[in-house]
């Protein structure tokens, strides 16, 4: 087992706790690296772990027949892959698809059982962050419905950019595509008009953020409402 001191902690769930809750916590917790295009899990798939990211960042996505599939929501450093566990659900929904290598603390189910039941802020929290993912679930799908392919694609590449912590994003439109369920021509057209209002470059497979705050315009209000959600629940 690895344990480190508070300062190292940077996932904003475990921030979350009071700080003899969260040394405690990472006591059990092992660090461990996730690798990029890693499957955690797929659907159905029995979770060992609950992971609290600190650098890596993980798509969830929702699957039919097939490989492919549509992201419903995103994981970094402000969440936890898992969560179903505290529900007391023990097999997966969603492929947990890892999009950006880093670092995350680990803990077993049994551990986190075990923790479970003894802390009640720990509980407390994981609750409040589930609410959160179902009201961005819930807008997930009116976003794919109601609104525009540019305004979607802004969202989404802010919040990648939220849980990678870089301007620099390694996207190609294939995956972006993949991720938005829109053919490769609409991201295209999309990332050139985006590109045209000089908000974003791109480049060999890597998008650069060029005007955050011109792109926070260009988004759909789904990514401040998502801000605001977890801003009002966790933070």
């Amino acid at each position: 087992m690895t344990s480190a001191p508070p300062r190292t902690v940077l996932n904003r769930l475990l921030e979350a706790l009071p700080p003899a809750d969260r040394v405690h916590l990472l006591e059990r917790c092992d660090s461990v690296q996730l690798v990029t295009a890693q499957i955690l899990y797929e659907p159905g798939d029995v979770i060992h772990h609950i992971h609290f990211p600190t650098s890596a960042f993980v798509s969830l996505v929702s699957t039919a027949d097939g490989p492919d599939g549509l992201q419903t929501g995103m994981v970094g450093n402000e969440g936890a892959l898992g969560y179903e566990l505290s529900l007391d659900v023990q097999r997966a929904p969603l492929r947990a698809l890892v999009q950006g290598g880093g670092m995350a603390w680990r803990l077993t189910a049994q551990s986190f059982a075990q923790e479970l039941e003894q802390n009640s802020k720990l509980k407390r929290i994981l609750n409040r962050y589930v609410c959160v993912l179902l009201m961005e679930f819930g807008r997930s799908g009116l976003c794919n419905r109601f609104h525009l392919i540019e305004e979607r694609l802004a969202r989404w590449l802010l919040t990648t950019q939220d849980c990678a912590h870089s301007t620099h994003l390694a996207l190609t439109h294939e995956v972006l595509g993949r991720m938005l369920g829109v053919r490769r021509v609409g991201i295209t057209n999309a990332a050139t008009a985006l590109h045209r209002r000089r908000l974003i470059d791109y480049r060999r497979g890597v998008i650069t953020i060029t005007d955050r705050e011109g792109l926070e315009n260009a988004a759909c209000d789904c990514y401040r409402a998502n801000r605001r959600s977890y801003a009002h629940l966790i933070a």
